[in-house]
This record gives C-alpha cells, sequence and structure tokens, in this order.
C-alpha cells in the first residue's frame, strides 16, 4: 500500500514550555521524536495515558495548535508537506482531505445552530455548487449512516444525549468523503453498541474509500477490535508500534505490558457480588418514575394540526437500592440513564412518580427541604474539568459543599479538605493551592471525589466517572472508590456505558432502554445468563481482550 500520511522526527512544545537540554532533563517536549506512516485504507491505533501526547499529536498534524507553538520535523499529506500550506491550502486539508472526529462533541458543534444547519453549511462551504436538494439528500444519507432520525435534523445540540451529539460530529466528518480521519476519542461518550456500530461505519468506509484512519484512544480493548496496527505513546514518545495481534499477544515495552494487564484486570476480575443490605427498607426508592419531554411542532404542522412529538426519557421506571450496594445502571446513549440519575436528585421535576430517599418523598419537597437532603446525595460527573470551577483551586472546590451546607467554619473546612485530599490520594501540600487545569484527567477526577465525599453522604450517584481514564487510571479510581466504599459506608449508584467496569465494580446491574428496565439481576447472572434480547445485544457488542492470548 502506497503512503498517505507521514509523520517524521516530530517534535512540539507548548509556549512557555522549557525544553530538554543535557543540563535540564526535567523539561521534555509534548510530543518528542515521534515517526509513523499511515497508508490509504489502513487503520492505526494510538494508544496511551492521559497527558502522554496522543491529542497534541494530532492536533499538530491537523496544523489547530496555536501559531506560538514551537513545531519541529515533518508532517505530510499526499507528499505535500503539512506545515507549509497556505491559509486557503489549509482550509481545503481539513474536511475535504482530512477530518477530525474530537472527543468532546460540544467543542464542534454550535449550540445557536440546528444540526440541518451545521451540515449544509459545511457542506456549501466546501462544495458550492451542490443544490439545495442535493445538498439534503447527502445530509439525510450521512445522518442515517450514525442512526441519526432525519425527523431530528431540525433539533439544537442541547436536545440531544451525549451520545447523539458524538454521532454528528462523526456526521460532519464523513460528509465531505475525506481520505483521511483522525478520530480522537471518538466514542468515549458512547455506549458499546453505539460505540461498534460508528466504528464499524469507520472501518467499512476505509475500507470502501481507501480512507485512513489515525483511532486515537486510551481504550485499548476498543484499538485491538478496530485498528490494524497499533501505536503505543509514552511520556511523548511512540515506545512501541506493529500490527495489533503481535503486540497484543507479545508486547515488548514494559509501559505496554501495564496497559495490557490494567484492562485484562478489568475484564477478567469481577467483585465478589455480595450485596449487603440494610435491615430496614430500601436507602432509595423509585416507584413509577416518568420523565416526559414535548417537542414542540413548527408553524407548519400545527396548521395541517400535526400534535407535538413527547419523547419518554424516562418512562415508568420503579427500581430499589439497598444501603451499601453498588447498583449498575447500564444502556445505550439516550436511554434516559442521566436523565433518570437527574431526576432522582430534583434536578428536574419528574412529569409523574415518586422518588424516596431514606423515607421521604423527594419529589413532594421544597426547595430548602431538598437542599438539606443533597447533602446526603452527592454525584460524581464523568467530565471532571466540567465540574470543577477552573477558577477556583482544588482546595477551594472541595472545601465549597462544606461552606454551602453550613456544615462548618472556613478554618475547620479547609482542615477537612486536607484531609479529604489525602485520603483519595492527592497530598494537600502538592495540589490544594493548584487549579484544576494542572493536573490530569485521573487527578482532577479525584478531587471530583474528594468534592462529592466532603458531606460524607450516604448515597453516591456515579455518572459515567471512569469513562474519559485510560485503562490503568481507571483500575486505581475504582478500587480506590471500592475502599472508600467501605470506609465510609456508601451506597452507589453507578452509571456507565462500560459493560466490563460494571462488572468489575457493581453487585447489581440494571440494563435500561428507551427509558425502561428491561433486567435486573446480580451481577454474574446478568453476565453469564442474560434474558432480554437487549441485554444480549450489549454482550455480544462489548469488545474482549480475552481472545488475545497475552504473554
Amino acid at each position: 500500500m502506497s503512503t498517505l500520511f507521514r509523520v517524521e522526527n516530530l517534535r512540539v512544545a507548548y509556549p512557555g514550555q522549557r525544553l530538554q537540554s543535557e543540563s535540564n532533563r526535567a523539561h521534555q517536549w509534548a510530543v518528542d521524536d515521534v515517526s509513523f506512516t499511515l497508508a490509504a485504507g489502513e487503520r492505526l491505533g494510538l494508544v496511551g495515558e492521559s497527558g502522554c501526547g496522543k491529542s497534541t499529536l494530532g492536533r499538530a498534524a491537523m496544523r489547530l495548535l496555536s501559531p506560538s507553538t514551537r513545531i519541529e520535523g515533518r508532517v505530510a499529506f499526499a507528499g505535500d508537506s503539512v506545515l507549509d500550506l497556505s491559509p486557503a491550502q489549509l482550509r481545503r486539508f481539513r474536511g475535504e482531505a482530512v477530518a477530525l472526529v474530537f472527543q468532546d462533541p460540544m467543542t464542534r458543534l454550535d449550540p445557536l445552530m440546528t444540526v440541518k444547519d451545521h451540515c449544509l453549511e459545511t457542506l456549501r462551504s466546501h462544495q458550492t455548487k451542490l443544490s439545495t436538494q442535493q445538498a439534503k439528500t447527502r445530509v439525510l444519507e450521512t445522518l442515517e449512516a450514525v442512526k441519526i432520525p432525519a425527523n431530528r435534523w431540525t433539533q439544537y445540540p442541547h436536545e440531544f444525549s451525549g451520545g447523539m451529539r458524538q454521532r454528528v460530529a462523526i456526521a460532519l466528518a464523513l460528509l465531505l468523503n475525506p481520505k483521511m480521519i483522525v478520530a480522537d476519542e471518538p466514542t468515549t461518550s458512547l455506549d458499546v453498541t453505539v460505540a461498534a456500530q460508528i466504528l464499524r461505519e469507520l472501518t467499512r468506509l476505509c475500507q470502501e474509500r481507501q480512507m485512513a484512519l489515525l483511532l486515537i484512544s486510551h481504550d485499548l480493548t476498543l484499538v485491538g477490535e478496530y485498528c490494524d496496527r497499533l501505536a503505543v505513546m509514552y511520556q511523548g514518545k511512540i515506545v512501541e508500534t506493529g500490527p495489533v495481534q503481535k503486540i497484543l499477544q507479545h508486547p515488548q515495552h514494559p509501559y505496554t505490558r501495564s496497559l495490557l494487564k490494567s484492562a485484562l484486570h478489568l475484564q477478567a476480575t469481577p467483585t465478589s457480588n455480595q450485596i449487603k443490605t440494610s435491615s430496614g427498607q430500601a436507602l432509595l426508592r423509585l416507584h413509577e418514575l416518568k420523565q416526559y419531554y414535548t417537542l414542540e411542532s413548527n408553524f407548519i404542522a400545527r396548521l395541517l394540526s400535526q400534535q407535538d412529538e413527547t419523547i419518554k426519557a424516562v418512562d415508568g421506571v420503579t427500581l430499589d437500592i439497598q444501603a451499601g450496594e453498588t447498583l449498575g445502571l447500564v444502556g445505550e446513549s439516550g436511554c434516559g440513564k442521566s436523565t433518570l440519575s437527574r431526576t432522582i436528585l430534583q434536578l428536574v421535576r419528574p412529569t409523574s412518580g415518586t422518588v424516596q430517599f431514606l423515607g421521604k418523598d423527594l419529589t413532594a419537597l421544597a426547595k430548602r427541604q431538598l437542599r438539606q437532603q443533597r447533602r446526603e446525595i452527592q454525584m460524581i460527573f464523568q467530565d471532571p474539568h466540567a465540574c470543577l470551577n477552573p477558577l477556583m483551586t482544588v482546595g477551594q472546590s472541595v472545601v465549597d459543599p462544606l461552606l454551602i451546607h453550613h456544615i462548618a467554619t472556613p478554618e475547620e473546612a479547609k482542615v477537612e479538605a486536607k484531609k479529604m485530599l489525602k485520603r483519595v490520594g492527592l497530598a494537600p501540600d502538592d495540589y490544594y493551592e493548584r487549579y484544576p487545569a494542572d493536573l490530569s484527567g485521573g487527578q482532577q477526577q479525584r478531587v471530583a471525589i474528594a468534592r462529592a465525599l466532603i458531606t460524607h453522604p450516604k448515597l453516591l450517584i456515579c455518572d459515567e466517572p471512569v469513562s474519559m481514564l485510560d485503562a490503568s487510571i481507571q483500575t486505581q479510581v475504582l478500587e480506590l472508590m471500592l475502599e472508600l466504599k467501605k470506609e465510609f459506608n456508601l451506597t452507589y449508584l453507578f452509571i456507565t456505558h462500560d459493560l466490563w467496569v460494571a462488572r468489575f465494580f457493581c453487585d447489581r446491574i440494571a440494563v435500561m432502554n428507551a427509558g425502561r428496565i428491561v433486567e435486573l439481576g446480580p451481577t454474574a447472572e446478568i453476565f453469564s445468563h442474560p434474558q432480554h434480547p437487549y441485554t444480549q445485544t450489549l454482550l455480544q457488542a462489548a469488545p474482549l481482550l480475552a481472545r488475545y492470548e497475552f504473554h
């Protein structure tokens, strides 16, 4: 196969970063002397932990870093130097030649534009001769390829779930039929079935159109399933590269071996699944809980007497969570998992049904009473960077809940916050005065856990808390959460689309589909004897490393 994309001796340093020299070994390039090639139709997976330089490499190759960034080496596409392209050439290069799919789709989508407007703008900016009908046909075909119904293209990004927004971002990348796609963690926010659909579609397109794919991911299992070759990145360098099967079966570098061991540990080591229940009533009891949203019809539809469309995000959920257990809630993007969590917290009031916590119906409480109850129910979100105020230090973020609930004086709160930071593995002297931007993803999530635990809640709702972390950091955070569960007598509602994480961490699993709980039972039974067809589909879609004989 002919080489389509070539990177030679690439080095990248951000503004203000001190470069490595003989007298100063502590400061290194973000990307340090990286070389690789990618042929037309080939799929290369670039894996490594958070902060290793994967995303920096992808953005440098697309010329998306600031002009003040120092870049050395050569990047060539179809023989042309990418680093020497003029602004006009660079505009055509991005989109028509190479398209980029970001990890967070909201960085790509304008909240004031509909999906239809996003797609048509992308087409018309590059292919001005397309008629309105031709553009519409192309857009609808592309949206259908990523499983977005045609009746949703007039909606705005905020009306989509995280996974659905990512499908829109992928559709935008595919619209112009590029020769190469750089996908930077494209399925982090997607459940296994949708991730499998998207990656199967990308794989098919690569084969049919001889389109290259650079898949940047922390998920070794995912890369092993869908890529031809694998490049392992560590501290700015590619430390190992080769065919996927060879590296997964015979890893040579110690870092590659540690990544594999962490991934296999999650997939092969479930918890004891011993459900610890209290002698009294359930800690949390949901009864016929419903959360409906109405999509208002446009003016013409109303003239034609068409009714508004109702979305049943949560549709009659009845569920008990016992004190001391970890209940996993799994299901595909858009099935209602996150909506259910927000409804439990009463961040959105339910359409109908009840939420009983410690015997009290939260749906009947006034705002002031709810605020008191929320001290006992805390939440850990998927993206710690998004839930931590960038203008507040780590210490201020952890102290804040104690002051909000009037639990401690500022002096007492500072002492408690330092104790909690130490408990989650962050030395207070090193981290208390730092800002979230100075921390890695795993460190940010530890801060988020400390903030959630500082009020000593009884229930923690964890919404995809480790989905954005690489396997080794995932394992560390999950094992920390298991320790904290015992130490603080916690109950977890653990929302995830990662079935292997759910098996490792949860006592029971509730499978959610289209707003309903379709299957509920002990973790071991769900995995060994799934009863519902949807559960069976989820398990079949989950990529597995066990088929590789690791030496």
